[in-house]
């Protein structure tokens, strides 16, 4: 799988764009800057912007290929971001943060359950979650994401994930992706938004 990623992230210029994600920029734009952490965060592109809002962002990727070319545009750009190599399976929640975003982080339903609850203990009382997904109900759509229907998403199960977090925003909406070349069109997706209790 990293060798996969690897490769993808190395032949393209830009594999989701350079602009950050619609939902999360509306989440970074509406708050005053904090602590974030960025899981699973490719090329950088939310991890950028966050920066230049004046954000303090962690972020971490299993991908060498994504992580240097997400440094080399925040320093072109002046910017700092922690950005270090790790898998998400051996992800331990070792500090704690204002808020944490998952961007299109999809796991099988064991993993992603003991990734969850480590992302929940990384959040501070009071912290805030956010998270864009896709739906199950993007299985045969090809504007992106996993092949397999079991790695795609509902609401029920999300929430079961988090059931300390009080859900500010839970939706499934069907939207027009345009970023890069592999999130494009029609597309069915989650968002969340939830604070720890």
């Amino acid at each position: 799988m990293k060798q996969f990623w690897d490769q993808r992230y190395a032949e393209n210029e830009t594999v989701y764009g350079f602009a950050p994600n619609q939902f999360f920029k509306q989440f970074i734009d509406g708050r005053k800057p904090s602590s974030i952490l960025l899981p699973a965060e490719g090329e950088g592109r939310n991890a950028i912007y966050a920066a230049s809002k004046g954000w303090q962002v962690d972020a971490f990727d299993f991908s060498e290929v994504a992580r240097d070319k997400a440094l080399g545009v925040a320093r072109g750009q002046k910017l700092k971001i922690d950005y270090v190599l790790r898998d998400m399976a051996d992800f331990k929640a070792g500090k704690q943060y204002d808020a944490v975003g998952l961007i299109y982080v999809h796991l099988p339903e064991k993993e992603r359950k003991a990734f969850h609850a480590e992302i929940y203990n990384s959040i501070k009382p009071g912290g805030l979650f956010v998270l864009e997904a896709f739906a199950k109900e993007q299985f045969g759509l090809n504007s992106g994401g996993p092949r397999d229907l079991a790695m795609l998403y509902d609401a029920p199960s999300l929430c079961s994930d988090f059931p300390f977090m009080n859900m500010i925003t839970c939706e499934q909406k069907e939207i027009i992706l345009d970023e890069g070349d592999y999130h494009k069109g029609k597309a069915a997706v989650l968002r969340m938004i939830g604070q720890r209790l």
